[in-house]
């Protein structure tokens, strides 16, 4: 398992130990998928629109700079950094000859390059080094489809890449007639996101979209909901045929209402709720919503098969999800994770101290990650006397005495999330060190000021 080329350089984080049970509330910043695909969604309307609670990282930081590029402005709220209002470009075309920087944002990446379809000349992508890594080739070939033209500059299928929208002539051919929508079809096997990115702007096509996913699995199948329930928020309409792994999108204008609330990111609630599991104790996430379209909303019933009781109490109007925990963990056997892989990394944390087996599975497609998370848990698992070991569709996470767990300096691999589990473990074996910790930044800002006011 490689690190980052700078990992040596960077300063060890020391991750403190739980002196007893916890008793926290913590506040958790907006949902960063839904703020990327509201920024994406705001500026394919047709006037500004206000998002409240915007989560403001480096993941969204960049989605606005990337839309900022393309001649969409996003200017927050002085007073209130989280408030911002996006302002599509005059007429709904964006600027083309532009450079986009996508970072390791994986929405930036796969989300951005459709609305260079709406381009009026070619716009160019580009991101970290550990992006180049990361699989791009069935979105940009569903561009391709809808007779849009994309150079790559290293490697096909991956960033540094080109694209350059279709002539008036090609992008009707191509998207479509009036007997029926532009129909593309991928394999979106490794990411969902391949599938988000192009339904996001199916609305904006001639004769709308129709998409079929060729892969015989469909990851992270609550974010492609979230899209779905997103762009019909947006006044589109989109449906799914999930059986048939077929979505369509009929055309029409897209236009968010003039002002939207963003959810607090509830796959960011796992580090801190799951806390309450290892160090045992109390902790509540206030703002929960009682339904949602994000995959965290599925984390407090794996935390109760896991031995926690949770309930969600009502205060003054705010409702809160709460975790008690005695700090006694179950194993999950064999578990399907498919719905909400991105929490994985936060089940491993808590899994490593439980009384018996856990086979994760559906979630092959994290290889594809920031990391390959998989490989990442497995050395991270056994750098501190754990037992783990990769499994073709998931993770295998074995009890072991706990006398066997040490200490140790932790790897992140430039990925927010083996930040936060690094964290986790540090709860409970004294003297974990985390290296690069300020790779949290990606979609926590202030990760480790949120842990020490968990930590009391």
């Amino acid at each position: 398992m490689t690190t980052t080329s700078n990992a040596t350089a960077e300063a060890l984080w020391d991750a403190p130990a739980a002196a007893g049970p916890l008793n926290a509330t913590v506040t958790i910043p907006g949902s960063k998928s839904l703020s990327n695909r509201y920024l994406i969604l705001a500026a394919l309307g047709s006037k500004p629109v206000t998002l409240i609670g915007l989560l403001r990282s480096r993941d969204t930081e960049l989605m606005m700079g990337a839309l900022g590029a393309l001649g969409v402005r996003c200017d927050a709220d002085p007073a209130t950094p989280t408030t911002v209002t996006v302002t599509p470009p005059a007429g709904g075309r964006f600027h083309g000859d532009a450079d986009v920087y996508c970072g390791l944002a994986g929405t930036v990446m796969r989300f951005v390059p459709g609305l260079a379809l709406f381009a009026d000349g070619p716009v160019r992508f580009d991101g970290d080094e550990q992006a180049y890594a990361r699989p791009m080739k069935p979105v940009l070939d569903g561009l391709e489809q809808l007779g849009a033209t994309v150079e790559y500059h290293g490697e096909e299928g991956k960033l540094p890449f080109t694209v350059t929208p279709p002539k008036s002539a090609a992008a009707e051919s191509a998207a479509g007639s009036a007997a029926g929508p532009a129909v593309v079809s991928i394999d979106s096997s490794g990411s969902s996101q391949f599938i988000s990115g192009l339904l996001l702007v199916g609305a904006r096509l001639p004769h709308g979209l129709e998409l079929h996913h060729t892969g015989e699995k469909t990851p992270s199948l609550p974010h492609i909901r979230m899209t779905v329930a997103d762009l019909n928020a947006a006044g589109a309409h989109a449906t799914a045929d999930e059986a048939a792994r077929t979505w369509r999108v009929e055309p029409g204008s897209v236009q968010l209402p003039d002002r939207v609330v963003v959810e607090p990111d509830l796959s960011n609630a796992a580090p801190f709720l799951g806390a309450a599991l290892i160090a045992g104790g109390s902790v509540r996430v206030p703002h929960w919503p009682e339904t949602t379209t994000q995959p965290g909303g599925l984390l407090p019933g794996y935390l109760e098969r896991m031995g926690a009781q949770v309930s969600f109490p009502e205060e003054n109007g705010v409702r809160y999800c709460e975790v008690r925990s005695d700090g006694h963990i179950h194993g999950l056997g064999d578990f399907d994770l498919t719905a909400a892989g991105e929490i994985a990394p936060s089940l491993a944390a808590i899994l490593v101290f439980a009384d018996a087996l856990t086979n994760l599975t559906g979630i092959g497609h994290l290889r594809g990650h920031e990391t390959n998370r998989l490989a990442a848990l497995v050395a991270e698992i056994t750098r501190v006397g754990g037992t783990a070991g990769e499994l073709p569709d998931g993770l295998r996470i074995e009890p072991v005495p706990a006398g066997r767990l040490h200490a140790a300096d932790m790897e992140t691999y430039a990925d927010h999330r083996m930040a936060t589990f690094a964290a986790m473990l540090g709860l409970r074996i004294p003297g974990v060190r985390v290296r690069d910790v300020a790779t949290t930044r990606k979609t926590l800002p202030d990760f480790t000021g949120m842990w020490a006011t968990l930590l009391g």
